[in-house]
């Protein structure tokens, strides 16, 4: 029993609890019995301990977007309609372009399509001053080209909710004031280009889109045009001259799509994801959508995770999500439990690898993944259990970017063959330590110094696999040096080349 002594009666802890924090003394210390820990006992400070902390995930059925995902039903317009696609598509489009701006803007909405940039904020770009005075036409271009490796989000969407698109083209078109919008599908994608085109063709049965459409006085048309299949055709401006007819090649900027696009004309270049959600945000408001995710990594987001899991998916989540129940939770675990967990390649081939122990407490957005030096990308999740060759994987996608670069720039021409070349010869473990070093030197002299992206592209994987699995890449030129009788020489010759009376690289 405490003693008078012992702690404040309950009548002065309610006084106290009423006093400002300033009037309370804090000089005399809390004497307690032995039966009552100090802990248990509460000082004179009645602040609260704190907001509890916010996770993330747990994205609720009624939350979710993209509502035929796993294709419960056709995807025909009339279950889009009972999905809710084009509710009031009429009253989105009446209330003009600065109002769907500010709500895309109020959303957070950032590129689905591996950028990252403010959407809201690109489409406003199209507005500039006078445009109405401008006579030229004006169009979106959609990226449906989805090339980069391990990433199925867009296919999915245009496979199963096709009407999300054709909606979002419509909405996404009335905020940059475009007349039409031409839908850049990937060539190999001949299932989905056929079930996109007969949305389309539903639409325009039905009012939704072409002359007058839903009824609101606006004219805009929607086409689908085919690429032959390269992967350089993702980058906006490379996309805009395959569409014109021309080598897929991207071009120098300035000037921007906005101001000299397509055919001449301003253009918006827009990745699927992010303008099917566009309807969405509009309907049930920007505060909505921002109300997912961190600030700055706001809304739901589509993840395909593939690899070493038990059960590969793509998946309509919250944004900042952790891995680890990202994975768990959607995928049924890695395969052999987490502990055998190797590494992860968190956003598609070109963002750098993950290792297990970062993939811990990693944070799936924007901004955590840039500080665990990789990125979101297009958030395609690619699982490395330890059976992985995590050198050989990296050399195989050193392999497809040597494939598909378009040799426009001498730096990614010349380096992406270089890179394809050293990793090969890593693979295997033919090289010198040093050579690590001449590597990573030769992706830093790329970074930065190419045209488009792809530069970066073949370059972060190699960064993320020296910068974590370096010891991986040691071990195996020595274990080629022991098996061999020396070590390798520089360029990838064996020790005893010059006794065979073959020239090597000077200084050896």
């Amino acid at each position: 029993m405490l003693s008078r002594t012992a702690g404040p009666s309950k009548a002065a802890v309610a006084r106290a609890a009423v006093l400002p924090a300033a009037t309370l003394s804090t000089t005399a210390p809390l004497t307690t019995s032995p039966s009552i820990s100090p802990s248990s006992i509460r000082t004179f400070a009645t602040v609260q301990d704190g907001t509890p902390k916010r996770t993330y995930g747990g994205l609720k059925d009624q939350d979710r977007i993209f509502q035929n995902l796993y294709s419960r039903y056709p995807p025909d317009l009339k279950h889009a309609k009972k999905m809710g696609d084009w509710h009031k598509t009429k009253e989105i489009i009446l209330k003009g372009h600065d109002w769907i701006i500010n709500e895309v803007k109020a959303s957070g909405l950032r590129g689905r399509g591996g950028a990252g940039f403010p959407s809201g904020l690109k489409w406003s770009f199209m507005n500039f001053k006078d445009w109405d005075k401008d006579t030229k036409p004006r169009y979106l271009v959609v990226n449906a080209d989805e090339g980069e490796p391990g990433t199925c989000k867009d296919r999915e969407i245009m496979r199963k909710d096709p009407h999300k698109l054709v909606e979002g083209c419509l909405v996404a078109g009335r905020a940059m004031n475009a007349s039409a919008a031409y839908i850049y599908i990937r060539g190999e994608f001949i299932e989905e280009a056929r079930v996109l085109q007969n949305a389309i063709n539903e639409a325009y049965a039905d009012g939704l889109i072409g002359k007058n459409a839903c009824g609101s006085g606006y004219d805009f048309d929607v086409f689908v045009h085919r690429g032959a299949g390269a992967y350089v055709c993702g980058e906006e401006t490379s996309l805009i001259e395959s569409l014109e007819g021309k080598p897929g090649k991207p071009r120098l900027k300035p000037p921007f799509p906005a101001a000299v696009g397509v055919f001449g004309c301003p253009s918006t270049v827009a990745n699927v994801e992010t303008v099917s959600v566009a309807p969405t945000i509009c309907r049930r408001g920007g505060s909505w959508f921002a109300s997912f995710g961190r600030e700055r990594n706001q809304g739901t987001k589509l993840f395909c995770i593939s690899g070493h899991v038990n059960n590969p998916a793509t998946v309509e989540e919250e944004m900042s999500i952790s891995m680890r129940e990202l994975i768990e939770k959607h995928c049924g675990g890695v395969r052999g439990g987490w502990d055998n967990l190797l590494a992860v390649i968190p956003g598609g081939s070109s963002t750098p690898i993950l290792p297990k122990h970062i993939c811990d407490d990693q944070t799936m957005d924007f901004d955590g993944l840039k500080d665990s030096q990789s990125g979101l990308g297009t958030a395609a999740v690619i699982v490395m259990d330890k059976s992985a060759d995590v050198v050989r994987s990296i050399a195989r996608l050193s392999h497809f970017y040597s494939h598909e670069s378009c040799g426009q720039c001498t730096p990614c021409r010349e380096g992406s063959k270089w890179t394809e070349q050293i990793m090969a010869r890593f693979q295997n473990g033919m090289g010198k330590e040093r050579e690590i070093d001449m590597l990573q030197e030769l992706t830093k002299q790329v970074e930065g110094h190419t045209i488009c992206a792809l530069g970066e592209a073949f370059a972060w994987p190699i960064q993320g696999l020296i910068r974590h699995f370096r010891p991986e890449l040691e071990a195996r030129m020595q274990k080629f040096a022991q098996e061999t009788g020396g070590e390798a020489l520089a360029g990838g010759w064996t020790h005893d080349t010059r006794s065979k009376g073959k020239l090597i690289s000077p200084g050896q």
